[in-house]
């Protein structure tokens, strides 16, 4: 499982998530508390906006601790709206095309999870990428599929359902593979102007997920950055948040038809 984390809100210096507090993004790639595995070292990544139409992302293979680039990115890149990821993969290889966020013209993309069994169901959910997305296919992870899947389901005019629906149909070919848990789902994802968020999974077990509220904005996250628990809140399973001009917003992530179907199967 990975750790990640995102801030909408006033500029901000990466170093803020990246770097200074207690638990931060990089003391978590190392020391995570909240997940199965709490070394992350297979990589990581970070997307931020600025003055151009699209993000621009940094990414390598060496754990976060121990590439001097991010900290000093980290020091002098400061952004109203960025996403940063450590990685521990799941099963495909450690490069940099693996690495998060994943990113297509403005959207912006993290996961934290896996889609079960991926190795059998690969081909048939890459199948349900349209060739004109497809090419943007750089590397080999189910949560770059999950990304384009959910782009061709319109995810630019529906943010909620169309990554509801790429997930709902990666757990169907899971499901249908036979392979659980079918699906494990605590991803981010952006246009940079709002920033979304779900927490899901087939059982009882979705990975983590956490925001906080501040007078300049929002921070969302895998894992708490400090010890001041009263100012964390849980995304519950099941639900999503959408951050906008400081605003939290939260709706279920699934449709209750989509969850019926999920749970008769």
């Amino acid at each position: 499982m990975c750790r990640w984390a995102a801030w909408s809100g006033a500029p901000k210096y990466l170093e803020e998530i990246i770097c200074d507090p207690d638990h931060s993004l990089i003391d978590q790639s190392r020391n995570a508390l909240s997940c199965k595995t709490s070394v992350n070292a297979d990589g990581f990544g970070v997307a931020w906006y600025g003055d151009r139409e699209t993000p621009c992302v940094y990414k390598d293979v060496r754990p976060a601790w121990s590439d001097p680039n991010l900290l000093q990115i980290a020091t002098h890149i400061r952004s109203g709206h960025f996403l940063a990821h450590v990685r521990a993969s799941t099963g495909t290889a450690t490069t940099r095309d693996n690495c998060h966020p994943f990113t297509h013209e403005r959207w912006t993309f993290m996961h934290n999870g896996q889609v079960g069994g991926y190795d059998k169901v690969r081909r048939r959910l890459d199948n349900m990428i349209p060739d004109d997305l497809y090419r943007n296919r750089i590397g080999a992870t189910d949560s770059e599929s999950l990304f384009l899947v959910a782009l061709a389901y319109g995810l630019k005019q529906h943010p909620r359902a169309a990554m509801a629906r790429a997930v709902f149909e990666a757990e169907a070919l899971s499901r249908y593979a036979g392979t659980t848990p079918h699906m494990r789902f605590a991803a981010g994802w952006s246009d940079g102007d709002a920033l979304y968020a779900a927490r899901y999974a087939s059982d009882n077990f979705a990975p983590s997920l956490y925001y906080r509220v501040y007078d300049d904005g929002v921070m969302v996250v895998s894992e708490p950055l400090d010890e001041a628990r009263n100012c964390w809140m849980e995304v519950p399973q099941g639900q999503m948040i959408e951050v906008r001009d400081g605003k939290v917003i939260q709706t279920a992530f699934l449709s209750d038809e989509e969850l019926a179907e999920a749970s008769g199967r």
